[in-house]
């Protein structure tokens, strides 16, 4: 697709990889998954639910490992990309990713957001390639929604129009 910035698509990659987009979790409270505006796909806080159940529970720092926070990064991560495919026709519909979010629930003192946020970067990048690409913030919060060490949202670009 012209203005594409990889020649091969998400969809190959993640089978490539050996990943199927989950199905879309189920929101939690008020609010949809995601939403396209104005050439972008928005999601929400996607938590790391494996087959509908919640991979781990606790703080990055204590019960979890920064190793299995960055697992868990990048299952949230792959619900991020499920969401925001689910309202752009498919994951070859998004054209980039271009801003992504990773909360982590981390123990005082505990300063390796970055590093947990990397498992949600570095499945973007291997999924979308060089449109994998993206500015982040890795933000340490004391606790998450369920009792998720992580949650993941990011904003893309896309060529879908659903209006």
């Amino acid at each position: 697709m012209s203005g594409d910035l990889t020649d091969i698509p998400a969809s190959a990659r993640l089978a490539e990889l050996g990943l199927e987009l989950p199905p879309v979790a189920a929101p939690v409270a008020a609010y949809v998954p995601a939403l396209v505006s104005a050439g972008q796909v928005f999601t929400s806080g996607q938590l790391p639910f494996v087959a509908g159940t919640l991979a781990a529970t606790g703080v990055v720092g204590d019960e979890i490992t920064p190793e299995q926070g960055y697992d868990l990064a990048r299952t949230a991560a792959l619900n991020a990309i499920a969401a925001a495919a689910s309202v752009v026709g498919g994951v070859d519909g998004i054209r980039r990713v271009v801003k992504v979010t990773v909360f982590v629930a981390s123990t005082p003192g505990f300063g390796g957001q970055p590093q947990v946020a990397n498992g949600a970067s570095d499945l973007l990048t291997a999924v979308f390639g060089a449109g994998g690409n993206h500015v982040r913030s890795a933000v340490g919060v004391a606790a998450l929604p369920l009792n998720s060490p992580v949650e993941v949202e990011l904003v893309a670009e896309t060529s879908f129009d659903p209006f």
